[in-house]
């Protein structure tokens, strides 16, 4: 069982509930399935969140396996036909705003801005990563993320895990099966499951990503798919700097990545429609 005390203990343990219970159905033999969430009725700022105990040893499964039970989830899709979630679900300690949006890149967009603003308050607001930051919104976004979904493409709003890396996929100590656990989940653009597989810190990384790839396939234009994985584990790099203030070393490589992509796409759409019309 897991105790909440804090301010959004309510929304902490509601959002684990459905994100388990929904990845439940989907996937029962990786799920541990939850009992129950609630509030303790002596004290109305705590929450609990209640499963049953698996004894897990922190290792990840075979990547094929793990890539059958992710793609399950993937298969998803959304009942509204929108990018969100019906509850507010956390990354971490940080609230993800998973209201409703028409279309992925204003999903995105907002999360993102969101994790930048987090790190930011760690950072006391870097004047650099702000001006980056700005670019990055203006041409960067709109020039990745608009492309799958017009010119006649379209991406589906499909569950993702939304917290997808070492710690929280492991095994079954005695059967060896894999275990899931504390997602972030929404209905999202199934590529951003990589957010956290770019860095070499992680273990869980590029050779699951490059399999999956194989695999499952990417969305359209496939040419662009390193792009947006990068374009996605800046949210993840943001997020981490704001939550552990020790891993603010990683600032540098964010800044980098932000200015290549700069300069891979200094004119936004423009860009593309110049490069649609040749």
């Amino acid at each position: 069982m897991k105790i909440l005390d804090r301010e959004e203990a309510k929304e902490l343990a509601e959002g684990e509930f459905e994100s388990m219970t929904l990845m439940h159905q989907l996937i029962p033999e990786a799920i541990v399935p939850p009992i129950a969430w609630g509030m303790f009725k002596t004290d109305n700022s705590k929450a609990f969140y209640l499963t049953y105990f698996r004894d897990l040893d922190k290792e990840h499964p075979p990547n094929d396996i793990l890539i059958r039970l992710i793609s399950k989830i993937h298969h998803k899709e959304s009942p509204t036909g929108k990018f969100g979630f019906h509850v507010p679900t956390f990354y971490g300690c940080r609230k993800v705003d998973n209201t409703w949006c028409e279309t992925w890149e204003e999903f995105f967009s907002r999360e993102l801005r969101s994790s930048i603003s987090f790190a930011q308050a760690v950072l006391q607001h870097n004047e650099e990563l702000e001006g980056l930051a700005k670019t990055l919104f203006d041409l960067v976004v709109p020039r990745l993320l608009r492309p799958l979904e017009t010119g006649g493409r379209s991406i589906k709003p499909q569950l993702v895990f939304g917290d997808l890396w070492d710690e929280n996929v492991q095994v079954d100590h005695r059967t060896r099966a894999a275990a899931l656990f504390d997602p972030c989940c929404f209905y999202g653009h199934f590529e951003f499951d990589f957010q956290c597989m770019t860095s070499d810190r992680y273990s869980l990384n590029h050779n699951f990503v490059n399999l999956y790839k194989e695999q499952m396939g990417v969305s359209e234009p496939a040419e662009e798919f390193d792009d947006r994985v990068a374009l996605y584990a800046l949210r993840n790099d943001f997020h981490t700097m704001g939550m552990c203030p020790q891993w603010t070393s990683v600032l540098g490589h964010v800044k980098s990545e932000m200015k290549r992509l700069i300069k891979k796409y200094p004119d936004g759409l423009q860009g593309l429609e110049a490069k649609t019309t040749l």
